[in-house]
C-alpha cells in the first residue's frame, strides 16, 4: 500500500487511492489503461511510462521507452494487443515555442517551415509507431508509419481496420485529418486525408482566417461512419468517413469569435443523440478568455445545436492561482473502458478533476471534484511557468476507477464517490 499519499486542495466526492511518479517521470499527457497497467505519454520527459495498477492502491512503474532524439511521443491509443504511439517534432524544445503563447496562437506549420516541402531539415521522428501490448509490461514495437513533416500529434483507434490521425505533414499550415489502414497493424498506411481550405499552403491555397487563430485540428472521435473533428481555433468539423480514401465534409461549425476557441474534444453521445464539445483554455490567467465544456443537441447530424454549457468550478480563485484555469481533456468513453452517456468526467487543469451528470442535457450538474495539491517539483522546463497543478488527461476504466495524470504531479487514482 502506498505510504503516504499527496494531500489536496480540494476534495467532493472523489477520494484519493493510490499515486505514482512514474519512475520519476511524473509528466503525462495522454493516458490509457489496458489490462491493469497505465500507459503515459510523457511531454518533458520524452517517451512514454508503463505502471502496473492492478493493485491500484500500491501502482508500480514497471517500464520506460525513450523516444527518437528531438522527438515527443505525448499521445498514445491502447486497444487489445496493440500501443499506438504518436512520433512528432518536440514543439516545445522548439526555440520558436519557447513562449507558449506562440504554439496556440501561430499556425505551427509556417513557424516551424513545415508549410514550404524541404524547407526544414529533419532531426526528429514523424510518424505512427505500433507496439505489441500482449504482455502490457514489455511493450514490444511490430510496425511504424512515416510521414513526411512534423509528425502525428493524436490518434483515435478502438480495434479494427483503421485508425484516425491529426497529422502535419509538409505542404500543410498546421495539422489536417488523415485515416490509417491498420489491417496489417505491421504495416500502417495512410488510406485518406481531409483539411480545411486555406491548409494546403504547398497546393497554392491561402487561408481566410485571422492572424492569431490557429486552425488545427486536435484530433477526431469516431461514430460509426462520421468523425467528429476538435479544430483548435475553427471549432467543431464533422466529417463523413464512409469511404476512408476520401472523407468528405458535413458541416463546419465554428464559435471562435465570439468565444475564445481551443476546441479539443468532440465526444458523440449516440444513444441520446448528444455531443459534448470541450473547448480547451490554452493561456495563463484566462487570457484567453473563459472556455467551455458544449452540450449539443445532434439529432441532425448535419444541424447540432448547442443547447447548455457546463457550470464552471467556483470555490476558489483559480485565475489568481496560475498557470491555466479551464477545460483540457474529457474522458472519451473507451469501449474497453468505462461508457457513459450521463457521467462526464474532466480536467480543468489548475482546478483539477472534474464529473458532471447530464442526465438533463440542459442543465448540466457538477457531481464530484478533485484538486491535488501542487507537484513536489516542476519537470516542465518552459520558461516562466509556475508550480501549480495543470490537470490533463482522465481515463476511467470498467470499475468505475479515475485515473487522471498533470503537466508534473504523477499519475492520480481515484474512487468516485458520487
Amino acid at each position: 500500500m502506498t505510504d503516504v499519499l499527496p494531500k489536496a486542495d480540494f476534495a467532493r466526492n472523489m477520494t484519493l487511492i493510490g499515486h505514482s511518479d512514474m519512475g520519476g517521470r511524473p509528466d503525462g499527457v495522454q493516458l490509457m489503461i489496458n489490462k491493469g497497467h497505465a500507459f503515459n505519454g510523457h511531454m518533458f520527459s520524452k517517451g512514454f511510462s508503463v505502471v502496473d495498477v492492478r493493485d491500484p492502491r500500491n501502482p508500480k512503474p514497471v517500464n520506460y521507452v525513450a523516444a527518437p532524439e528531438n522527438t515527443w511521443n505525448i499521445h498514445l491509443q491502447t486497444f487489445g494487443d496493440l500501443l499506438l504511439v504518436i512520433n512528432a517534432k518536440d514543439m516545445f524544445a522548439s526555440s520558436e515555442f519557447a513562449d507558449e503563447k506562440a504554439y496556440y496562437t501561430t499556425s505551427v506549420g509556417k513557424t516551424v517551415g513545415i508549410d514550404q516541402v524541404g524547407k526544414r531539415p529533419r532531426d526528429w521522428t514523424a510518424g505512427m509507431a505500433v507496439y505489441d501490448i500482449s504482455n502490457p509490461a514489455e511493450p514490444r514495437q511490430i510496425g511504424f508509419m512515416a510521414v513526411e513533416g512534423g509528425g502525428i500529434h493524436r490518434i483515435w483507434y478502438t480495434g479494427g481496420p483503421y485508425a484516425y490521425a491529426s497529422a502535419l505533414l509538409d505542404g500543410y499550415s498546421d495539422y489536417i485529418f488523415i485515416t490509417i489502414d491498420m489491417s496489417d497493424p505491421t504495416k500502417p498506411r495512410e488510406l485518406g486525408r481531409w483539411w480545411i481550405p486555406g491548409m494546403h499552403t504547398a497546393g497554392g491555397e491561402e487561408p481566410d482566417w485571422h492572424e492569431g487563430k490557429r486552425y488545427g485540428l486536435h484530433h477526431a472521435i469516431i461514430s460509426g461512419d462520421t468523425a467528429y473533428a476538435a479544430w483548435r481555433d475553427a471549432g467543431m468539423v464533422i466529417i463523413d468517413i464512409a469511404d476512408r480514401t476520401a472523407p468528405k465534409l458535413v458541416k463546419h461549425l465554428n464559435w471562435s469569435p465570439p468565444y475564445g476557441g481551443g476546441t479539443h474534444n468532440c465526444l458523440p453521445l449516440p444513444e441520446r443523440e448528444l455531443l459534448v464539445v470541450l473547448d480547451e483554455a490554452v493561456l495563463d490567467h484566462q487570457e484567453d478568455g473563459v472556455k467551455h465544456i458544449w452540450v449539443f443537441n445532434n439529432e441532425v447530424r448535419d444541424n447540432p445545436i448547442s443547447i447548455a454549457t457546463f457550470p464552471y468550478p467556483n470555490e476558489d480563485d483559480y485565475v489568481k492561482k496560475g498557470g491555466h484555469f479551464g477545460p483540457h481533456n474529457l474522458y472519451e468513453n473507451r469501449p474497453d473502458g468505462f461508457v457513459s452517456e450521463e457521467l462526464i468526467f474532466t480536467t480543468y487543469q489548475n482546478a483539477g478533476i472534474r464529473v458532471f451528470n447530464i442526465a438533463d442535457p440542459y442543465r448540466p450538474v457538477e457531481t464530484a471534484a478533485y484538486v491535488p495539491a501542487a507537484p513536489e517539483r516542476l519537470v516542465d522546463h518552459r520558461p516562466n511557468r509556475q508550480n501549480v497543478i495543470q490537470s490533463c488527461d482522465v481515463y476511467v476504466d470498467k470499475n468505475g476507477l479515475v485515473y487522471a495524470n498533470d503537466y508534473n504531479g504523477g499519475l492520480y487514482i481515484l474512487e468516485y464517490d458520487g
